[in-house]
């Protein structure tokens, strides 16, 4: 099945800066693809030249089959946009809100559905301006999901809403997918990222610096793995310190923590130490690099690299 998204070598300026440079990546169909990185790096420039809000500089954009650059209204057809914030007017219902934007449309969703769909039933009828957050976000992909869409764009959709209702957000992203829907996400959350999408493209400076499935990331990563231990007496951190492989030690409380880039070796020997020491293990843990670690590790390397 060919790919849903391509986008070759996207370049945009802003006066003098360079906000996307050379972008480059693919979203297979019906995938979840994050989008990931700091503030500035041309994540949201690169989503609203997708879509048709900005003009690319330059770069090949290919979405649903079509040239996004040459067919910007065909596309429209096609895909659904939820962005960082939906301004509606404050009187404006749910229901109305779905009627008027599926005008736009030559193919549309019954308002009815979506309004059960995105548990806005009892809501139907209410202003805009009396939803919560919450319900403004369910609403906002509502709206998106108007005309049926191949894909569907999220713009950091979850940013300031409560737990209880990222999980509701999270749920129904999940929804999109299985429903054979592809999704394009943005988010500052790396938890979410890692929890929701298929494959991540990570941006920094106007530039992919990294893409693939969010294990595969933390597999190839050179982070250490952190370990954390309780003894019964306590060890001191020297000790812990002469492991082969152990770095960053320090004490906390009642533990040591460290790192350790050779986990294998250097638990064995651990587990050696602790023997010839009669010492009682109370606790041990081991955690993996998480996919935060990964980002930070990458994106601070980049920018690094590009200091002149």
């Amino acid at each position: 099945m060919p790919a849903k998204v391509i986008v070759r070598d996207l370049s945009k300026r802003y006066g003098g800066v360079e906000a996307v440079r050379g972008v480059s990546f693919a979203i297979e169909a019906g995938e979840i693809f994050g989008l990931l990185g700091p503030n500035g790096a041309g994540k949201t420039t690169t989503l609203e030249c997708l879509v048709g809000l900005r003009e690319a500089d330059a770069g090949e954009l290919e979405v649903c089959g079509l040239d996004a650059r040459k067919q910007p209204g065909e596309v429209k057809q096609r895909i659904g946009v939820a962005l960082q914030s939906t301004a509606l007017p404050d009187k404006i219902t749910p229901r109305e809100a779905l009627k008027l934007f599926g005008a736009f449309y030559r193919k549309r969703a019954e308002p009815a559905a979506l309004l059960a769909r995105f548990a806005l039933t009892e809501k139907a009828d209410a202003r805009f301006d009396t939803l919560s957050g919450g319900q403004r976000q369910r609403l906002a992909l509502a709206l998106a999901f108007v005309n049926q869409p191949e894909l569907v764009l999220l713009d950091e959709p979850t940013t300031g809403l409560d737990p209880a209702a990222r999980r509701e957000l999270h749920a129904e992203i999940l929804q999109m997918k299985r429903d054979g829907h592809t999704v394009l996400l943005t988010t500052h959350y790396l938890d979410e990222a890692e929890q929701l999408c298929d494959r991540i493209a990570i941006i920094d400076r106007g530039r992919v610096i990294a893409t693939g499935a969010p294990r595969e990331l933390i597999a190839q990563s050179s982070g250490s793995q952190s370990v954390t231990l309780v003894t019964k007496p306590g060890i001191g951190g020297a000790a812990v310190a002469g492991l082969p492989g152990a770095s960053d030690v320090r004490s906390e409380g009642g533990a040591v923590k460290f790192r350790t880039a050779r986990p294998t070796e250097t638990l064995a020997a651990l587990a050696a130490l602790l023997a010839a020491q009669r010492v009682e293990l109370v606790e041990l843990q081991v955690k993996k690099a998480s996919l935060e670690e990964v980002f930070v590790g990458l994106t601070k390397s980049e920018a690094a690299g590009g200091k002149s």
